[in-house]
């Protein structure tokens, strides 16, 4: 078999086991906003676990089809302001929640204290509400993201990294400096202003209003 030919069959052999046939009301977001940004961090070690989360098979983004075109047009301001959505997390199937849930209940797991939640005991994630056994992303019209500078392909300071426990990643929070509260700003009002209402405990959370599965929890893999 020529050479060229046998690349083409491996190239179409790897999109085909890459992908999946999504439920009805979810698509890739890749097929609407190709440009938007993506560290899926749940595919991997650098995640507040660190380990792979169960059911991340592929870092790929899916959200419902509502939530992926509305990301497209945010994307679409954005980049004309030299700006880019930068997302890490979307439709989250529920054995990752249940991942999260076991993790949890390991009190000496503490590998990633110090990066993630260096000022909370591990004992109280549950109690104060960043670990739960249900999750709205699993509704698939969740997502976690930040804002990218293109030309620098640096994020904007949002005075907390993503995923950090504590009381400064509230998304009102006032111990900031004034480029990192109007960070935060730009990027509440760009979501809110398109469609997505914010989450208090987490700046980087949004979840699109008028949500297509509003009580339905999802388990496909993301892959």
């Amino acid at each position: 078999m020529k050479k060229w030919m046998f690349s083409i069959i491996t190239f179409a052999f790897s999109l085909f086991v890459s992908s999946q046939e999504l439920p009805k009301g979810f698509s890739y977001v890749k097929d609407f906003a190709p440009t938007i940004q993506m560290e899926l961090r749940y595919c991997t070690h650098n995640n507040f676990m660190g380990v792979p989360v169960d059911g991340y098979e592929e870092p790929i983004l899916i959200t419902s089809t509502k939530t992926a075109k509305a990301l497209a047009k945010i994307q679409e301001l954005l980049l004309k302001k030299g700006l880019s959505l930068k997302v890490f997390d979307g439709y989250r199937p529920q054995t990752a929640v249940n991942h999260f849930v076991r993790w949890a209940r390991i009190p000496n797991d503490t590998l990633t204290k110090k990066q993630y939640y260096p000022g909370l005991n591990k004992r109280n994630l549950f109690k104060l509400g960043y670990i739960a056994t249900k999750s709205g992303h699993s509704r698939g019209s969740s997502v976690d993201l930040t804002i990218v500078h293109i030309a620098t392909d640096t994020e904007l300071d949002m005075g907390s990294p993503y995923d950090f426990f504590g009381t400064i990643s509230h998304a009102q929070y006032k111990n900031l400096t004034k480029e990192q509260k109007a960070n935060r700003y730009l990027l509440r009002k760009v979501m809110m202003a398109n469609g997505f209402r914010p989450y208090k405990n987490e700046w980087w959370h949004f979840t699109l209003n008028n949500e297509p599965f509003p009580k339905t929890y999802f388990d496909f893999p993301v892959k």
